[in-house]
């Protein structure tokens, strides 16, 4: 297996890291593919050598060669391009490989991989054993377990409490029904019962789901087994938002205190609560229609006056993004810039988020050159690795694709063919209270693509994402209303 890498890596083309094609060498001994080579030159207009940064002058020409295109061929005929990666898309189980230390783990793409994976398909990615991805896993799972645990407890005693809640309720009722104000304590008992009750049924359901996923946790915790670990591990279902503790707190014991004075005190004063609740009424209702009766941009101007200016934030720019134009450009590289190490950053894909939030009523527009960008819409609390992090691959983000003249809208890894007209500018219009997203082909005229209608929970952030060519670019507008 060392021989295979090391002929696979003596005859790539460190541009597009696959087999030469139409091998050629330029005059400081690196080879190259033939396209790969004049297209690098072509678009840089600077006639270096990608590996050393040799420069010539003039530009070289370039002839295939004969030699070392033969021992490629041959090469591919002993078995150098055979080292198959399709097995590992059929699942561990169809792997030809029977011994379990020969199978690893690809941090990069998040899945199990075998040692001929890393030669081919993922190459150059961040890889190791499956029992060093297991021990790291193991931790999470224990600190998942002791946490669930914990909740648990915490949840047994606010039902203890609860049920204490209604015994202190039922009893001061009691005391109170001889009085004069018989129904309305009855009527307030059951109303605080009912509230109790409910709450208290929450916390079942929620002590239920807590200890069916410990033992989930559990038996996946148990697993002998480094590779069927980790195969099961994605398959965890995250746990539900816990009870807001501070609802379960006793309320003081004395419910129907006053009541009777309170109903004599709320005669002499319902004329008064009533007509300034009118009031009040009144100005909201006027406030909504107010709101409600703004009108949906429909030409450029309208959009114009909802205009944002967005700059990108460095510390979420994947390292081979150049950012500049004022941090509102970015341009893909092949060279890994200076940037800081930052916990935000895109560590897999070649992304960056604005550096602004958008709430409200929001309008900008992306200038793109090359061939390719995603324009997106997220939330902040994306994730920064794998696969699961890309924009349009998760239920966190919303990305208009546009690549070989045609646009596609992606959410949560569901891709939606959209027609219109094919242009470098696309305009984006967010109404964040009103859940919608609409993306717009911009030229002399715009042309709705696609519109998102949802909810959105938390403060997006605009994005970009750069991958199909060294030199693709893509800028945030800046827009003179």
């Amino acid at each position: 297996m060392a021989a295979v890498q090391l002929d696979r890596d003596a005859f790539s083309c460190s541009i597009c890291l696959d087999l030469l094609k139409d091998p050629v060498t330029i005059p400081c001994g690196h080879s190259y593919c033939m396209d790969c080579i004049k297209e690098f030159w072509d678009e840089k207009k600077i006639y270096s050598c990608p590996q050393c940064r040799e420069n010539f002058t003039p530009r070289p020409v370039v002839v295939k060669s004969t030699m070392l295109s033969d021992l490629v061929e041959q090469l591919k005929k002993t078995g150098l391009q055979a080292a198959p990666a399709d097995h590992c898309y059929a699942g561990p189980d169809m792997w030809p490989h029977s011994n379990p230390v020969l199978y690893m783990f690809c941090r990069t793409d998040q899945q199990l991989i075998c040692y001929l994976c890393p030669v081919d398909e993922h190459k150059g990615h961040d890889t190791v054993s499956a029992a060093a991805e297991r021990t790291e896993r193991q931790k999470e799972l224990e600190v998942s377990q002791q946490n669930i645990q914990q909740r648990i407890q915490d949840r047994e005693k606010d039902v203890k409490l609860l049920q204490q809640e209604v015994e202190a309720i039922n009893c001061s009722a009691d005391k109170k029904r001889s009085s004069d104000v018989e129904q309305q304590v009855r009527s307030q008992q059951k109303t605080e019962v009912s509230r109790v009750k409910e709450l208290q049924e929450k916390l079942e359901q929620e002590i239920t789901e807590l200890k069916r996923k410990d033992a989930e946790l559990k038996k996946i915790s148990d697993t002998e087994d480094h590779n069927q670990f980790l195969k099961n591990y994605p398959s965890l279902s995250p746990l539900s938002e816990s009870t807001d503790s501070s609802s379960i707190d006793i309320r003081p014991l004395n419910y129907f205190e006053d009541v009777t004075a309170a109903v004599s005190d709320a005669r002499d004063k319902l004329q008064d609560v009533l007509r300034d609740t009118w009031t009040n009424i009144s100005l909201a209702v006027t406030e909504v229609d107010v709101l409600l009766s703004q009108p949906e941009p429909k030409t450029r101007a309208d959009f114009l006056k909802y205009s944002r200016e967005i700059t990108l934030d460095p510390n979420t720019a994947h390292t081979q993004l150049l950012l500049s134009e004022g941090e509102r450009k970015a341009t893909l590289t092949y060279n890994n810039q200076d940037y800081s190490s930052h916990p935000d950053r895109f560590s897999v894909n070649y992304q960056v988020l604005s550096r602004e939030s958008l709430t409200g009523r929001c309008y900008w527009e992306v200038e793109w050159t090359g061939g390719g960008v995603h324009v997106a819409v997220t939330y902040k609390n994306i994730s920064r690795v794998g696969d699961l992090g890309k924009f349009g691959k998760n239920e966190k983000s919303w990305v208009l694709r546009c690549v070989n003249n045609s646009y596609q809208i992606q959410h949560n890894k569901v891709k939606t063919p959209v027609s219109g007209p094919v242009s470098s500018r696309v305009g984006v219009y967010l109404d964040h209270r009103a859940g919608t997203l609409s993306f717009y082909s911009v030229s002399d005229t715009m042309t709705l693509l696609h519109r998102v209608q949802t909810t959105f929970t938390q403060p997006l952030y605009a994005g970009l994402l750069l991958y199909y060519r060294y030199g693709d670019t893509a800028e945030f507008c800046k827009l003179e209303v």
